[in-house]
């Protein structure tokens, strides 16, 4: 009987993407108990989760975001009885943090980030374009090379309990004909669809009587965007800032598909089961990041010799002019739209 710690402090999708790998392997090892570290604002994402499995916080923007508080945090956790440690994130922080375990010569697992092989993808000379192992199977190396039983066994958030629907219902109402969501953002340019585009994608959507389309954003910029779409456009909802995550969470578990970009949200509807319509641009679903049992043929994307340039998108475009993205148009996302939802357009 072990009590496994498993690191990984961000980035939000990424966190996102631990989810099907730690309860799979919690269900593979019943004996075993599971503590997860990450961000404190996280933890809502790990609902519904399994009896052996616990979730910590940390807050790397706050009273850890110093050496010292790290050290500080970092210390005070290694006085509990890990017997083993996975760091899924192996950046400088879970490093400080599980080398105060190895110190006490616990069992130390890593995963491989394939930097070399990331690197082959995106150069813009000798490209290799193959698919990479998906980051959640290399999450689960992990637990596999610490000696851990592992069978994937998640299916979704909700499996063994329903969403609870009462906290969205006063700004979603009841669901009455096809539900749509779109996040039109993400954190780098390279992973966002041009917003005038996207607004034209809306705005046809907008249109269809029996649909409502509910706009997902964060705080500043782009609340002010999809505030605007939504006081322009008929059966649009902007819910940005109107839920907590675990809402936000229930409400997309209701719709029937949500346009997203290469982002936290494709992997957050990935882990209610809700089937994902993702648009990349100078990122590309071989670097491994495609959402969790997500279908191949619902993503969009334009075959162009430079792409991927990049595995997170912040890298600026070669050509300056991002091409991988200003040439999708909206009517291609509308037809797919459209098609997967069996409407005419």
């Amino acid at each position: 009987m072990a009590n496994v710690l498993v690191i990984r402090l961000s980035a939000i999708g990424d966190v996102a993407m631990t989810v099907p790998v730690i309860y799979s392997a919690a269900k593979s090892n019943p004996a075993d108990t599971f503590t997860v570290l990450t961000q404190a604002f996280l933890i809502p994402v790990f609902m519904n989760r399994p009896d052996n499995v616990n979730v910590i916080g940390i807050n790397t923007k706050g009273s850890e975001k110093t050496l010292g508080g790290l050290l500080k945090f970092a210390s005070a956790l290694s006085q509990y009885q890990y017997d083993i440690v996975l760091d899924l994130h192996n950046v400088i922080r879970s490093i400080i943090v599980r080398s105060f375990f190895r110190m006490k010569g616990k069992s130390v697992f890593v995963l491989d980030k394939t930097r070399k092989e990331r690197d082959r993808l995106t150069s813009q000379k000798d490209k290799n374009l193959k698919q990479l192992r998906p980051v959640i199977e290399r999450y689960a190396d992990v637990f596999r090379a610490a000696g851990l039983n592992y069978t994937e066994s998640f299916i979704s958030l909700y499996e063994q309990k329903p969403a609870d629907l009462s906290g969205m219902e006063t700004i979603a109402g009841v669901k009455t004909g096809k539900w749509i969501g779109v996040a039109p953002f993400a954190k780098h340019r390279g992973k966002i669809y041009p917003v005038d585009d996207m607004e034209q994608v809306v705005a046809r959507l907008a249109e269809q009587e029996d649909i409502t389309v509910f706009l997902f954003g964060a705080k500043g910029y782009e609340e002010a965007v999809l505030e605007d779409w939504a006081f322009q456009y008929p059966r649009l909802k902007n819910v940005v800032g109107r839920y907590t995550l675990d809402n936000e969470l229930a409400l997309i578990s209701q719709l029937d598909l949500l346009i997203c970009m290469d982002s936290a949200n494709m992997h957050f509807a990935s882990l209610v089961g809700t089937r994902v319509l993702s648009i990349w641009g100078a990122t590309h679903p071989y670097a491994g990041f495609y959402g969790y049992h997500q279908k191949e043929q619902d993503s969009i994307q334009v075959d162009l010799p430079c792409r991927p340039c990049s595995v997170f998108g912040d890298k600026p475009c070669f050509r300056g002019d991002w091409a991988c993205l200003t040439q999708i148009k909206p009517e291609a996302i509308l037809t797919k739209v459209f098609s997967i939802l069996d409407i005419k357009g």
